[in-house]
């Protein structure tokens, strides 16, 4: 090879080399603000919160700055809830079925800062929520939906993406007894047909009422059904292994046949020795009920007998309990 071509792409690589050294000192992207908020396939981000009663339970929403380098200023973002990006959500989703749309979090159950500020030299904040969920009703699906305000006076771009510029937070309220069980154990047959198949469920959720209380819906009774209010069988644990069932809906005819009672076992991984199984059985449930609505007119006699069982992994490792807990 000549001279004149060796010098030729001597030089071009020095350049190239250069121009690649060059990259890494300078920003590659946008500088969007965004939430950290991933969304289920059902377009929400699920929040799990310990409920206190009227206790104050505060949770940590990240905001992050994109980019290829560090942040170097100090940025106020403005937030806000977002009612219109909620209502588009439950149209896409739910069209005219309105008893499955996601409801907005009464501004008494929650209070959020107007600003967060993210410090110079850090891509990440973290925005305080405080919910006080006394007395929420549970039967409603329930979601805070936030968004980043955008301006031309802020010192911040909002990220252009619907999916990271909002957070649509999907409130979960937990105590110590609500989550979803195995259902598999737990038999519900139609009165006088006893001898029949009976019906199983797989999966039974629980929801939290106080506390100590959970309730679940009767029998094969779940979310789908539009008069699902009507159903709620309220579970309340004492502390000393029972649990008492009762309603607040006269008109299903509840009737209990035997004293339920829980017990709570926990075991270490076999795999993982920092995770924890806990598992929660509720024994000797036995009662009827009467599904009034399902038929004009009509009304069908229930009788529901066996256990539930939840289990819950919970990290060691973890301090903060909602963190702590796979859900």
């Amino acid at each position: 090879m000549n001279r004149p071509i060796t010098l030729f792409l001597l030089l071009t690589l020095i350049i190239f080399c250069g121009s690649c050294n060059d990259e890494w000192t300078e920003e590659q992207f946008e500088n969007y603000i965004s939430f950290k908020a991933p969304v289920t396939n059902e377009g929400v981000s699920d929040v799990y919160i310990r409920y206190k009663g009227s206790e104050k339970t505060t949770f940590q929403q990240p905001l992050i700055v994109s980019g290829s380098l560090t942040n170097n200023k100090d940025i106020t973002v403005h937030v806000a809830v977002d009612s219109d990006t909620l209502d588009v959500l439950n149209y896409e989703h739910f069209q005219s079925r309105e008893d499955f749309y996601y409801r907005e979090l009464d501004s008494k159950y929650f209070t959020i800062p107007s600003t967060v500020e993210i410090k110079s030299g850090e891509n990440v904040s973290l925005m305080p929520i405080d919910f006080t969920l006394k007395d929420i009703d549970m039967v409603e699906k329930w979601v805070l939906p936030l968004t980043i305000l955008d301006d031309g006076s802020y010192d911040y771009t909002a990220n252009p993406r619907k999916y990271y510029r909002k957070a649509l937070l999907r409130i979960h309220p937990f105590n110590d007894y609500s989550g979803t069980y195995s259902g598999t154990a737990l038999k519900t047959v139609m009165e006088g047909y006893e001898n029949e198949s009976p019906i199983v469920k797989s999966e039974i959720r629980a929801y939290v009422v106080d506390e100590n209380t959970i309730f679940f819906y009767a029998g094969n009774i779940d979310e789908e059904r539009q008069d699902r209010r009507n159903y709620k069988i309220f579970a309340t644990f004492d502390g000393n292994g029972g649990v008492s069932l009762s309603t607040d809906n006269p008109e299903m005819n509840l009737e209990i046949n035997k004293d339920a009672s829980y017990t709570i076992n926990e075991q270490m991984d076999a795999v993982r020795p920092y995770l924890l199984h806990r598992y929660l059985t509720i024994n000797n449930i036995d009662y009827k009920f009467s599904d009034y609505t399902m038929i004009p007119n009509a009304v069908i006699n229930y009788k529901v007998s066996g256990s539930l069982i939840l289990e819950r992994q919970l990290n060691t490792q973890i301090p903060d309990e909602d963190q702590q807990i796979e859900w």
